[in-house]
């Protein structure tokens, strides 16, 4: 009687475990996940969480000449995070000041294959490909995603104002003959503007490359989107 009984329990046992487990094998099997467990499903299906940056749209399409005499273009950033400027290399008052927080966020991010910068002149009369490159020597850019960008000087205005809505232009009457913004315009790696919100949940659009919050504010966001 003991054996019976415990024929009765195994078979018993074997028929819960048909039950309950063995539909759930066959679906393992029907998707190709046999060999996945709890803690590999949820590793494998994990995604990085929202970096809570807005999209402004697409960054505006260029081909330029850097410093090494390269052709350059929007493309050629395809894939990596990177940061606009527009500046001039005998700029007298604010350029300064934005390489040398360019050359900060370069030292912060220095290694990292997916990041650049874009550093376009408008000044292009002057600027040639080899006045960028003394300048951007000078300045210590040692990235070689770093790229001091050269070109027809009616084009560049177009991509400043027009493009990114960043101003540029000429005024004789100042000091320097050019006038221009001091912010900086970071793109994701699919070449899209992106932005963090301001206290009001507005887009600030652009990031102030002359104050110290500012540039911290972008570094911030360009880790996020490195992430993502």
């Amino acid at each position: 009687m003991k054996k019976s009984y415990s024929y009765i329990g195994l078979t018993f046992i074997i028929l819960v475990f048909g039950i309950l487990f063995v539909p759930k094998i066959i679906n393992r099997i029907s998707n190709n996940t046999v060999v996945q467990g709890d803690r590999l499903d949820a590793v494998s299906n994990h995604k990085n969480p929202d970096t809570g940056l807005m999209k402004i749209g697409p960054a505006p399409k260029f081909v330029l000449t850097d410093q090494n005499g390269i052709k350059i273009s929007n493309k050629s950033y395809f894939g990596k995070v990177y940061v606009v400027e527009f500046f001039f290399s005998t700029c007298p008052s604010i350029c300064p000041i934005m390489n040398k927080n360019m050359v900060d966020i370069q030292n912060t991010f220095f290694g990292n294959p997916n990041f650049g910068i874009a550093s376009i002149s408008i000044d292009p009369e002057h600027d040639t490909a080899a006045v960028l490159k003394d300048h951007a020597t000078a300045l210590g850019v040692k990235s070689s995603n770093w790229h001091m960008l050269t070109g027809d000087k009616k084009y560049i205005f177009d991509i400043a104002n027009k493009g990114f809505n960043l101003y540029a232009g000429e005024n004789k009457n100042i000091k320097g003959g050019f006038e221009h913004s001091g912010l900086f315009a970071l793109i994701d790696k699919t070449g899209a503007i992106r932005c963090r919100q301001d206290d009001f949940g507005n887009p600030i659009l652009y990031y102030d490359g002359l104050d110290k919050k500012g540039v911290k504010a972008i570094q911030e966001d360009i880790k996020k989107l490195l992430n993502e």
